[in-house]
């Protein structure tokens, strides 16, 4: 099975993505299924991941109605208020109930305090995710919020912590430093998986090729191992450097010289056993 496990959808019209503005280009229309649909046939895409675009339930019931449309949609990544531990357990329980339900998200790079997600309030809302058994995807934008993981991780050692985007590395200055190190802390804790996933938009130019990524992902896959690391598209915001078919074939070129164990995990086997998908 070969699984993207980070995509997007969006309807301008139905629900408010306060992130997204008119200078935003390519992104700035409504994006929906049957765009996607036919570039994840020719890439061989089996299921995928729908995450969360916006920091409200409007966005959560709209995904959520999209996967009861399209078999590939195997999972829903959605968002509950995590400052608000009551009315989070409150949607978590009629979340819950929907089949590809799988956990949360919150923009915490959207927020102007960088210390967000360690709030006394926010790490009661995450207990009550760990409560349901159900995944944290967390996007970190380094260096503002990876350092934040080890004191997350701690504190909530059965909750599922999924890393998006590699915490976007500093690819465009070629470093490592100090985010491999705090990818290093955060890779101690047994419950952190990593997305192998917006690196050409890191990257910062359409002419990126998988040389420039394929340091990133090895560090990733040396530091985790691939049953902790599984590729996502984040289709459609990858646009702005490459199209769907770029980044997978960029991404398959840097995982060449691997196992043939380690591809059928980045590609697949790690994201079905994180998002039980079938």
């Amino acid at each position: 099975m070969r699984i993207d496990t980070h995509h997007h959808f969006w309807n301008l019209n139905k629900v408010e993505y306060p992130w997204l503005k008119p200078e935003s280009s390519v992104l700035y229309r409504t994006i929906e299924p049957p765009e996607l649909e036919p570039q994840l046939r020719a890439a061989g895409i089996d299921r995928t991941v729908l995450v969360q675009s916006a920091n409200n339930t409007e966005d959560t019931i709209s995904m959520l109605t999209q996967a009861e449309c399209y078999d590939w949609i195997g999972a829903v990544i959605g968002w509950v208020p995590l400052g608000q531990p009551d009315q989070a357990r409150k949607l978590l329980q009629r979340y819950s109930g929907h089949p590809k339900f799988r956990g949360m998200r919150h923009l915490i790079h959207n927020e102007r305090d960088p210390d967000w997600v360690i709030q006394d309030n926010v790490v009661r809302g995450l207990k009550v995710l760990e409560e349901f058994n159900l995944v944290f995807d967390f996007v970190p934008v380094y260096p503002l919020h990876l350092k934040h993981a080890p004191y997350l991780l701690e504190r909530l050692p059965n909750l599922t912590f999924v890393i998006d985007h590699l915490a976007v590395p500093p690819i465009r200055t070629k470093e490592m430093g100090a985010w491999a190190s705090q990818m290093q802390d955060a890779a101690r804790f047994p419950n952190v998986v990593v997305k192998v996933s917006g690196l050409g938009t890191a990257v910062g130019s359409s002419s990126w090729s998988y040389l420039d990524i394929k340091s990133y992902i090895d560090f990733a896959l040396d530091t985790f191992g691939a049953d902790r690391c599984m590729f996502g598209s984040d289709w459609p915001v990858c646009t702005r450097a490459g199209d769907y078919a770029k980044v997978w074939s960029e991404t398959n070129k840097a995982l060449q010289d691997r196992t043939r164990h380690e591809i059928d995990a980045v590609l697949g086997g790690t994201a079905q056993r994180v998002y039980k998908l079938t």
